[in-house]
């Protein structure tokens, strides 16, 4: 685990060297314009205007090219789990902003409905994490009744809050074959996105994926690394319909 977190920095610290090395040499003339020569060409910009920059601005500006480039590294590198995910849906700036509002009420909602599982925002995007032992019974993609019950939570939110795509990801310990844990995964992961589609949520917003034991956040050594590595976490990241009303300011 420290090794998939140390990646994920590196990938990180890389992509933002990358945006912010855009090599550019500034020199000023007597009218107060600046040049500015760099890999891609020259450009001419009045100093004045940058001064008058503000950080939100700035902000807004680095946010929305340094998101697609962050997220199309870790993305390309990770398989597009959920970091990538997150990261590449990312729009940065003013846009983020609002869908990030957005996202807090959705998460707010769902923390007070869903008791057994654990509800994080996570950039533009919301993560819950259900431990694997809550909704399932040993080796079984059967959902438990509780577990229907905070599905169906789920979903209702889901059903409130349009505009976002759910990604559900099953993931277990490395007890057993690769083989038979990865069958497993993609079950329960499936199970998921079965139930929530039975219950009113549209399917072409649900994708199930199953990482077998690739993905764990504890030690596998250790019985209790071993039940939190088995679980299931469910992504909920806006879509390009939310992005365009983010942007016009359909929502705010």
């Amino acid at each position: 685990m420290k090794a998939l977190k140390l990646s994920l920095t590196s990938f990180l610290a890389a992509a933002m060297l990358f945006t912010s090395c855009q090599s550019t040499r500034p020199t000023a003339d007597n009218s107060g314009t600046t040049t500015e020569t760099s890999q891609t060409g020259t450009q001419t910009t009045d100093t004045s205007d940058k001064k008058g920059m503000n950080k939100t601005t700035k902000g807004g500006i680095i946010g929305a090219g340094s998101g697609a480039v962050i997220g199309g590294i870790i993305g390309n590198k990770m398989g597009n789990t959920a970091a990538g995910a997150i990261i590449g849906a990312a729009v940065g700036g003013a846009t983020g902003a609002v869908i990030g509002r957005r996202m807090d009420k959705q998460a707010e909602e769902l923390e007070k409905s869903m008791e057994n599982a654990n509800v994080e925002r996570v950039g533009e995007a919301i993560r819950i994490n259900f431990d694997s032992g809550i909704l399932f019974q040993t080796n079984s993609a059967e959902l438990s009744a509780s577990a229907k019950q905070d599905i169906a939570k789920l979903a209702q939110t889901l059903k409130e809050y349009e505009g976002t795509n759910v990604i559900i990801e099953g993931h277990t310990d490395n007890t057993g074959s690769y083989e038979l844990n990865q069958k497993l995964s993609e079950r329960r992961a499936q199970s998921v996105l079965n139930y929530a589609k039975s219950v009113g949520v549209d399917g072409s917003r649900l994708q199930a994926k199953g990482y077998s034991y690739d993905q764990p956040i504890a030690d596998n050594s250790t019985v209790a690394g071993r039940t939190q590595n088995r679980r299931v976490e469910i992504i909920i990241i806006a879509n390009e319909e939310m992005k365009k009303a983010a942007e016009s300011g359909e929502i705010k």
